[in-house]
């Protein structure tokens, strides 16, 4: 008899090398791309950057303004290049313009809250009580696992470790594997 508890048979029979789509949310930066034909993306950066690092291989990246359809419609877009993971950073703060889980929401068949509870508890080491402004989405749309980050390269960064060493485990379950 094995001491393997369920969860950990889980992640060592998850897949290793997800698929993963990236979307980055700013207005200015998307305006800014624009204009001056390209703009610095950091915290698309990191995101691929740690990805890639953790053996896992990115097949969408963009950059979208923060108007909900656009949100929408380009999540949906990275649907079509096969992703288990549709990682989108930035619009999740509490400014009016900031309307990324809003646009997402909708979407998931299911949410994990306990993401941006942990998002949060990890947060408040770093920043204090302004963790409170925070927010961070984990869900399932279509099988595919959907994340909310934040916009600052820190807050990715967090969000990353967070969820980098579950994220196999996490597509795993969601897709029924």
């Amino acid at each position: 008899m094995t001491d393997e508890k369920p969860h950990q048979k889980h992640k060592t029979m998850a897949k290793k090398k997800l698929r993963i789509g990236v979307i980055t949310v700013s207005t200015s930066r998307y305006y800014a791309g624009i204009e001056e034909g390209g703009t610095k993306d950091e915290s698309g950066d990191v995101i691929c950057e740690l990805a890639r690092k953790a053996g896992h291989v990115i097949v969408f990246r963009s950059l979208v303004s923060d108007f909900k359809p656009d949100i929408r419609l380009k999540t949906l877009e990275a649907t079509k290049f096969q992703v288990d993971v549709i990682l989108l950073t930035g619009g999740t703060g509490v400014s009016p313009t900031d309307v990324t889980i809003e646009s997402i929401k909708p979407l998931l068949d299911k949410e994990l809250p306990g993401f941006g509870e942990i998002f949060r508890l990890e947060s408040v080491k770093q920043i204090g009580g302004a963790a409170m402004l925070s927010r961070a989405l984990l869900g399932v749309m279509n099988d595919i696992v959907v994340v909310c980050l934040p916009g600052s390269p820190e807050g990715v960064r967090l969000g990353m470790k967070i969820l980098l060493p579950e994220l196999p485990h996490i597509v795993s379950i969601a897709t029924g594997g």
